[in-house]
């Protein structure tokens, strides 16, 4: 184990950049460096990317390896898995952190497998064992109504950790880093699947997963007529709406509007709860948002429980009212 060493994160590329959950892990990453007194360092994967490695270290990384193919230039599991479980085994990192995005669920899973550790999925806080130097791995269980703690013996240490969970640092185009190259070597055929066609989601407006405020609701709402007014509610505060299950199921609104344990995962600065009970499948989609305001007619609901600030009344009544005033305060 006296072989492992340093803290790695895996830097996600959208689009030709560097995707935002990639800096959020270099802030985390950066403090569990510290605290272990060691190196914190990035991989990216992809093609064409080499530009980018310069951008991880002014945002946290010491050193930053590229793996940079045509081979690559489209996410595989197999292309992808077979390249960082090569960078892993070289750099034998101490700690390896993933987004919990679609790539990190599909990626972390098989890297433990391969590199015959263990990983602990979604995580929300990530901090080291000042004893025993281990990673404390925290992260919600029982449908998010509790958070247990995880650790592991065997190294790498690998984790996943919820978008907007960890904050980045604030860039430093001064800071100084190493960047090393390491070559793919794949062989075409171990690459089972074939990339044919890209369909791009039409979003109107902020995406939700990337929203500061988000207005969802729940059953209560009783129409996809009703979900007009979170809607304009949503676009006076700049932000996107939000479902739970039902009226997804109903076709009131669409099925990327999902949150929950079956949906998407939020993390707001403030999250609208309208007419929706706070049942913990969907409060484990939006349990991480900073501020909760509650709007529902039974002063009994589970999701007061859950709220930092709670509107006893209908909903009909209180979202009009609530959007006029808002119009008004930003007009002012």
């Amino acid at each position: 184990m006296a072989e492992y060493k340093g803290v790695m994160i895996y830097g996600e590329v959208t689009e030709g950049k560097l995707a935002a959950i990639a800096t959020e892990l270099l802030g985390c990453g950066r403090k569990l460096a510290d605290d272990l007194g060691q190196e914190l360092c990035a991989v990216l994967v992809g093609s064409d990317i080499g530009g980018l490695a310069q951008e991880a270290i002014a945002f946290g990384a010491d050193k930053v390896y590229v793996v940079d193919d045509p081979l690559l230039k489209d996410y595989q599991t197999d292309s992808y898995v077979l390249t960082l479980e090569k960078v892993a085994k070289q750099v034998m990192p101490q700690i390896l952190i993933l987004g919990q995005t679609s790539i990190g669920r599909d990626l972390a899973p098989r890297l433990a497998f391969r590199l015959e550790t263990a990983a602990s999925m979604d995580c929300v806080e990530l901090a080291i064992d000042p004893d025993s130097k281990l990673m404390l791995q925290t992260k919600p269980v029982y449908g998010g109504n509790a958070q247990a703690i995880f650790t592991c013996e065997t190294y790498p240490q690998i984790a996943t950790v919820r978008a907007k969970a960890m904050s980045p640092l604030e860039q430093d185009t001064s800071r100084q880093g190493e960047i090393i190259t390491i070559e793919a070597g794949l062989d075409p055929s171990a690459i089972r699947t074939k990339v044919l066609e890209k369909v791009a989601e039409e979003v109107e407006g902020i995406k939700l997963e990337a929203a500061a405020v988000v207005v969802s609701g729940g059953r209560g709402i009783g129409n996809a007529e009703g979900f007009k007014q979170l809607e304009e509610l949503a676009k006076v505060l700049n932000g996107a709406v939000g479902a739970t299950r039902p009226p997804c199921d109903n076709d009131w609104v669409p099925d990327g509007w999902q949150v929950g344990l079956t949906g998407k995962v939020v993390t707001p600065d403030l999250y609208i709860a309208v007419a929706l009970s706070g049942s913990s499948q969907h409060m484990s989609g939006c349990s991480g948002s900073k501020n909760i305001i509650a709007i529902n007619k039974d002063s009994e609901a589970s999701i007061f429980k859950q709220a930092h600030f709670g509107i006893v009344g209908d909903w009909k009544q209180v979202i009009p009212a609530f959007t006029e005033k808002v119009k008004e305060l930003l007009a002012g």
